[in-house]
């Protein structure tokens, strides 16, 4: 199924393109890609469900399985753009678990295979306004594994939006400013719960050659229409670092505030941050240590489900190994250390305050 509907992307724009002579360079050109990571994980806690607790990434304990497989049709012409992406695994199927659900049309029983389905229109020469489902705006680490630092994604990264639906505006104020502003559903949400939009900003500034600096913010409802009003406002600061040599190294910070009640009853706020460093020994070869810090004592954002809210600090070291250029060999070791015992154990119904995983991922890209 998702062959043919691959198939039929392409067929489309040379149907049109017969119909009317154009020049070499202004008729739509189609590009098909493919993706796929599989992993294998151990975690030293053991869960019970072998679901793998505060995370997307890898989501299973003790079992071969694919973390994320997408196929991608990317399409340009004169002033237009799209991309619709299909994707599957253990990470989509956590990710979009919390898609909200209200009505017969809606939550993640379709949502959850969309990576993105947008299409897009240059209304001048700097500026571009795209509509759909997209990625989202925020943070320094994507969906896609093979694009980051380091395999797993950090806390900030996994307890913020991967994925937004709606619509985006993106300026090239300069060759090096860019300026996005977004009005979307939610926080990661494609099926609507409240009203009206939310909507935030993104900016990011090349400093120097070495240095790029980013900022992005969420500004909306985060409970349903049916509820008091709870005001969200979250902020990233991102500082990426690559000097001359065989050195990376990546910054990342955010902090949300939220409002309890409409009626003024005080604001929770929640804080994280990342630290990565990143050394290639050959072109081939690369080491990855990353540091990390992430606390939201209301629980607004990760529900324990326990009296005890997640306060956690954590820190992992990574190897990648490029075997070929589109073959990528991956292996991580993360530890997490938590104020209280949050992390469930192998035994049902109890906790601990710590926890480590092993994971090693193949992927493949085309």
């Amino acid at each position: 199924m998702i062959r043919a509907i691959v198939c039929g992307l392409m067929l489309v724009p040379a149907a049109v393109a017969a119909q009317a002579p154009a020049s070499a360079d202004s008729g739509p050109k189609v590009v098909l890609g493919a993706f796929l990571d599989g992993y294998y994980a151990w975690d030293g806690d053991r869960p019970p469900t072998f679901d793998r607790a505060y995370t997307t990434q890898p989501a299973r304990h003790a079992e071969f399985n694919v973390n994320l497989a997408f196929l991608e049709a990317n399409l340009t012409g004169p002033r237009y753009r799209g991309r619709l992406a299909l994707q599957w695994g253990t990470s989509v199927q956590s990710n979009y678990a919390g898609e909200p659900q209200l009505g017969s049309v809606s939550g993640p029983s379709v949502s959850q295979f969309i990576q993105e389905a947008t299409v897009g229109y240059q209304l001048a020469p700097r500026l571009w306004l795209d509509g759909g489902i997209f990625f989202a705006h925020t943070g320094m680490e994507g969906w896609i594994s093979r694009d980051n630092l380091a395999y797993s994604r950090s806390l900030i990264a996994d307890f913020s939006p991967y994925y937004e639906a709606g619509v985006k505006l993106t300026w090239a104020a300069s060759s090096a400013l860019t300026a996005q502003l977004v009005l979307v559903n939610g926080w990661q949400n494609v099926s609507n719960y409240n009203t009206p939009p939310a909507t935030g900003v993104r900016l990011d500034w090349v400093a120097s050659p070495r240095l790029t600096l980013s900022y992005d913010d969420f500004l909306g409802n985060a409970t349903a229409d049916s509820l008091l009003p709870h005001v969200r406002f979250y902020h990233d600061f991102i500082a990426q670092y690559n000097p001359a040599g065989r050195w990376q190294f990546a910054a990342a910070a955010a902090v949300g505030l939220q409002t309890r009640s409409a009626a003024g009853g005080g604001t929770a706020t929640w804080y994280g941050a990342s630290v990565f460093a990143k050394f290639h020994v050959t072109p081939r070869l690369g080491v990855v240590a990353r540091l990390e810090r992430y606390d939201d004592p209301d629980q607004v954002i990760v529900k324990t489900g326990l009296p005890a809210a997640f306060r956690t600090d954590g820190a992992s070291l990574g190897v990648d190994v490029a075997l070929t250029a589109p073959l990528l060999w991956r292996t991580e070791v993360r530890g997490y250390r938590s104020r209280d015992p949050v992390w469930p154990a192998v035994s049902a119904g109890q906790y601990k305050s710590t926890d480590w995983f092993v994971v090693t991922s193949l992927s493949l890209r085309y």
